[in-house]
C-alpha cells in the first residue's frame, strides 16, 4: 500500500463552509485529516461574520471567536501531528442581503483581504510559504483568496450543487462560476458535479467519495432498546429529514402500502416533517436525532434501508455517504434514481417513483442473502478517503509539474 501515500511536499491550506467546530460530518474535515498523514495541513474556519455575530451572540461558538478577535484566546490549534485548524482574528460583513453585484463584489473582496491578512498571521507562526490551497464551496469567503494569498496551485471542490440553496443562488449563480474558471485544479464527489464544473474549467474530474468506515466494523447484532419493540420487517432511514431534500410522500407511499412492515426514521426533523402526514400512519415511526457513535447500530437493525430523495436541483448530483454506511453493513438498499447514484447500480436497487419503491423493498427482502451481502460490503469498503484523496494528489501532482516545467 506504499504507492498509494505518494503525495507533495507542498502544505495545504483548507477553507471551507464548514467549521472544524461543527457537529456533523464533513467531507472537507475527512479530506484534512487524510492529507494530514503526509502533509502539514492548515484547516481556515470561517471567520465571524457580523450577522452571525448579532443575532447568536450568546451562542459558544461566537462567544470563542470574539475571545479569539479580541485577543483573549489563541486561534490556531493543534489538533494533531500535521494538523492545526485556525479560527481568523478578524470580522467580516454579511453581504448576501446585497443586491448590487458590483458592491456586493467590492465589499466581498474587502472581506476576503480581511481574512486574508489574518491568515498570513497563521502562514507566519507556523512558516508556511509553498501551500496548495483547497477551497470546499466556499464561494464568497474565498473568493479572492487566490489573488491576495498566491498559492502554488488552487483547487475547487465541488461535493454539492449549493447554488440549488436559495442562500447561495442569488450571487452563487455568478460567483460560483467565475470562481471555478479561475481555480488551477477543480474536484467533484460525483459525475454529475464533474460535468457542471467542467462547463467553466477543463482541469475538472472526479474523485469519488471517502467515508469514515471507523463505525461500521464489528458492529453488535443487538438491537438498540428504542427498536426492540418494533416489529419486523424494518424499513429504515438514518440522517437529516430535510424536506428539501427527502420525499414525504414516498414514504408515506410505502407505509401505506406495506402496512405490515414498518417505516423506522432515525434524524433530525425540519418544520415540514413535523407538520407531515406521515405522523398519523401508524407504522411510520420516528426516533430522532442519535448520537453518530449508534448509528451504525441503529442501521444494522434494519431489514432494508431507503435513500427517498426528491429529485431536484439540489439532489441530482448529490453524492449522499448515507448509502456506502447502508452498503458497509450489508444492507439492501433502495435508493431514488439519479446521475450520482449510477456508480451504485449493481449494489443498489434505484428507484424513480414510489411503485418502484415499494416493488424494490419487496424484491429486496426475497433476494437478500450471504452471498450479495458481501459483495455490498466489498464495494462500499472500495470508498475510502485514502482513495479519493489519492486521486487528488495525482493530479495536484501532474499540476505542479507542469508548473516547474513552464
Amino acid at each position: 500500500m506504499a504507492d498509494k501515500k505518494i503525495q507533495f511536499n507542498n502544505d495545504i491550506v483548507i477553507i471551507g463552509q464548514q467549521p472544524w467546530d461543527t457537529e456533523i460530518g464533513s467531507n472537507c474535515k475527512n479530506i484534512a485529516l487524510e492529507y494530514s498523514k503526509t502533509n502539514r495541513v492548515l484547516y481556515i474556519n470561517s471567520p465571524l461574520d457580523r450577522i452571525t455575530h448579532v443575532k447568536s451572540n450568546d451562542d459558544p461558538k461566537t462567544q470563542k471567536r470574539l475571545n479569539i478577535i479580541r485577543k483573549k484566546e489563541d486561534g490556531l490549534i493543534k489538533i494533531k501531528d500535521n494538523l492545526w485548524t485556525y479560527y481568523p482574528d478578524c470580522m467580516v460583513e454579511s453581504i448576501n442581503w446585497i443586491n448590487n453585484d458590483f458592491i456586493f463584489n467590492l465589499i466581498n473582496k474587502i472581506n476576503n483581504y480581511r481574512l486574508s491578512k489574518s491568515i498570513k498571521r497563521a502562514f507566519g507562526r507556523l512558516n508556511i510559504k509553498s501551500f496548495v490551497l483547497f477551497n470546499d464551496s466556499e464561494i464568497y469567503k474565498g473568493f479572492f483568496l487566490k489573488e491576495f494569498l498566491k498559492p502554488k496551485l488552487s483547487v475547487y471542490y465541488s461535493r454539492d450543487y449549493i447554488i440549488a440553496v436559495e442562500y447561495w443562488k442569488k450571487h452563487g449563480e455568478k460567483f460560483e462560476p467565475l470562481l471555478i474558471k479561475k481555480a488551477d485544479l477543480c474536484f467533484s464527489n460525483s459525475a454529475y458535479l464533474e460535468d457542471y464544473c467542467r462547463k467553466y474549467n477543463s482541469n475538472a474530474f472526479d474523485v469519488g467519495q471517502g467515508c469514515d468506515f471507523d463505525l461500521f466494523e464489528n458492529v453488535s447484532d443487538e438491537l438498540p432498546d428504542d427498536v426492540k419493540s418494533i416489529k419486523g420487517p424494518r424499513i429504515g432511514y438514518v440522517g437529516a429529514l430535510n424536506s428539501q431534500r427527502l420525499s414525504i410522500d414516498i414514504i408515506a407511499d410505502i407505509a401505506l402500502a406495506l402496512p405490515d412492515h414498518n417505516i423506522v426514521l432515525i434524524g433530525p426533523e425540519d418544520d415540514n416533517f413535523k407538520a407531515s402526514k406521515l405522523h398519523q400512519i401508524s407504522n411510520v415511526i420516528f426516533l430522532g436525532q442519535k448520537p453518530l457513535e449508534m448509528l451504525a447500530q441503529y442501521i444494522n437493525s434494519f431489514d432494508v434501508c431507503i435513500n427517498p430523495q426528491v429529485i431536484n436541483e439540489l439532489t441530482i448530483g448529490n453524492y449522499p455517504r448515507k448509502i456506502d454506511e447502508y452498503l458497509a453493513l450489508g444492507k439492501p438498499v433502495v435508493a431514488s434514481n439519479t446521475k450520482a447514484m449510477s456508480i451504485f447500480k449493481d449494489y443498489v436497487y434505484l428507484a424513480d417513483d414510489s411503485k418502484a419503491y415499494i416493488m424494490h423493498i419487496k424484491k429486496a427482502l426475497n433476494e437478500n442473502n450471504e452471498a450479495v451481502i458481501n459483495e455490498r460490503k466489498k464495494f462500499a469498503f472500495q470508498h475510502t478517503w485514502e482513495n479519493s484523496v489519492k486521486l487528488m494528489s495525482d493530479k495536484i501532482i501532474l499540476e505542479l509539474n507542469k508548473t516547474r516545467a513552464n
